[in-house]
């Protein structure tokens, strides 16, 4: 049913994504299917990188330590954007386009009261792609 997953992976909140990554590495070995950790980073250094080359070896290496831990083979990619926080949604757009993928299984946030404001990051997605969203919370 599905063959290529990807996850949004945020290097600075991963310790928010657990319920997220073990859902779509079950997902994953259900569906044998390929499985995309995705990040997106400016070319200028941030709280988790020096470099958008630095950020995509840090990425690399989560997506490495993943696959050994939930046995399931993990492919890093990494989008740069001039301005991630403006761009996130296009730039997630864009690169599930590119791997042509079919399902993306993603962490929510507890929403707030900007989240009746503005749409999320997973409403932009189930709303702008042809794809499936499952958001996990």
């Amino acid at each position: 049913m599905y063959r290529k997953i990807v996850v949004p992976v945020d290097l600075a909140h991963t310790d928010k994504l657990e319920k997220a990554l073990a859902t779509a590495a079950d997902l994953a070995k259900h569906y044998r299917a390929k499985t995309y950790y995705v990040g997106v980073t400016a070319p200028a250094p941030s709280a988790v990188a020096h470099s958008s080359a630095e950020y995509a070896e840090k990425l690399e290496l989560f997506a490495a330590e993943q696959s050994a831990q939930r046995g399931l083979q993990v492919e890093a990619k990494t989008a740069t954007s001039t301005d991630p926080i403006r761009d996130l949604d296009d730039a997630l757009r864009d690169t599930i386009e590119d791997l042509g993928a079919d399902l993306v299984v993603m962490a929510s946030h507890v929403p707030g009261f900007g989240s009746h404001i503005f749409a999320s990051n997973a409403g932009y997605l189930a709303s702008h792609t042809s794809v499936s969203v499952f958001v996990v919370r």
